[in-house]
């Protein structure tokens, strides 16, 4: 059996530096032993914590009262274009292997903290690219019925920031993810104008794998969204609130408050709006502080932990505010990227 501890901080697993101890800890090496941890938690009736690299987590001061189960799994396998990775590998490294090999469909998902298991979940995605794309098959622990499972990519139910794992938080347990990688000189096509200009490409051109990478890692860098330890605006959970997907009178509303606003137009007349816009229109600028938790000095969306001196309590105060703001000025409320544990928004 895995070595089990007590009182091991959380804080120090997160990018937040935020989160009280676990009654448990554990670190799983490969996706039996997660699998037997989770599955003799669960019939012991203790409540688990799959941790993987603590970047899109917010964690209570409390910490977590059951087994934390940390994903320390490895392993890629390549089968012609397709690539199973085992849920603990790092993700960017994942994507930087992908581009140096040739590989396309992940590029703009670089300098992405984290672990490979987290991705479907989130169905992770940056300028223009989400993991759905590529994704064909993930590997799961269902821990319902007790049994391991492969779900195709339909079954997993992504949509925008969402799938079919968020419905039914804790039901399944990411063990590994096959991805449909193919050798390409080229790029998808680029979908995001900042992407493109930096690029100094059009919208829709494509261009070498790497150089995409390079480009993005950039632009990442430029909003404190690479983890750099010198770097405070990094001690972030990334972007703290999606994008509001408003329906078409919820958009005619919003325009009748802020009449122009950007946006992006979605499917059946449903209106994407930028929530750094809706942020910084609300009053909350770049910098804007509460205590010790401020909002990034680069970049709006994300809220930080700068001198790793706040609670988690000051930082969702901050969160609260900030989501107060919007919905009183826009009548639009922010929704959280990050999960939560222990405590609520």
């Amino acid at each position: 059996m895995t070595e089990q501890v007590t009182g091991v901080r959380l804080a120090p697993y997160t990018t937040l530096g935020l989160g009280g101890p676990a009654g448990r800890f554990a670190r799983a090496g490969s996706a039996e032993e997660i699998v037997e941890l989770v599955a003799a938690a669960d019939r012991a009736g203790e409540p688990v914590l799959v941790l993987g690299g603590g970047s899109n987590l917010v964690v209570s001061d409390d910490g977590f009262d059951g087994l934390v189960v940390r994903v320390d799994s490895r392993g890629v396998r390549h089968e012609g274009d397709l690539v199973t990775v085992q849920a603990g590998e790092d993700w960017d490294v994942l994507v930087e292997r992908a581009a140096a090999e040739g590989r396309t469909g992940l590029e703009c998902l670089s300098g992405i903290p984290g672990l490979v298991g987290s991705t479907p979940i989130q169905n992770v995605g940056a300028y223009g690219q989400d993991v759905s794309q590529t994704i064909t098959r993930v590997r799961v622990y269902d821990r319902r019925v007790g049994e391991v499972r492969e779900l195709t990519a339909a079954e997993c139910g992504f949509a925008y920031r969402h799938s079919a794992f968020k419905e039914d938080l804790g039901r399944h347990v990411v063990l590994a993810v096959t991805y449909r990688l193919a050798r390409e000189a080229l790029s998808g096509p680029i979908a995001y104008r900042e992407l493109a200009s930096r690029l100094g490409v059009a919208l829709g051109d494509r261009v070498p794998p790497a150089e995409a990478r390079a480009a993005v890692l950039e632009l990442r860098r430029g909003k404190g969204m690479v983890l750099d330890p010198g770097d405070p605006d990094t001690r972030s959970a990334g972007s703290f609130f999606t994008n509001p997907v408003l329906t078409a009178s919820q958009a005619a509303e919003l325009e009748l408050r802020a009449p122009g606003f950007p946006r992006w137009d979605m499917p059946e007349g449903a209106v994407k709006v930028p929530a750094a816009w809706l942020i910084e229109n609300a009053g909350f600028p770049k910098g804007y502080r509460r205590g010790p938790a401020r909002i990034s000095t680069k970049h709006t969306l994300a809220l930080t932990n700068p001198e790793m001196s706040a609670s988690t309590e000051e930082l969702l105060g901050l969160a609260r505010e900030v989501r107060d703001g919007v919905l009183e000025k826009f009548g639009v409320t922010l929704v959280n990227e990050p999960v939560m544990i222990g405590t609520r928004l």
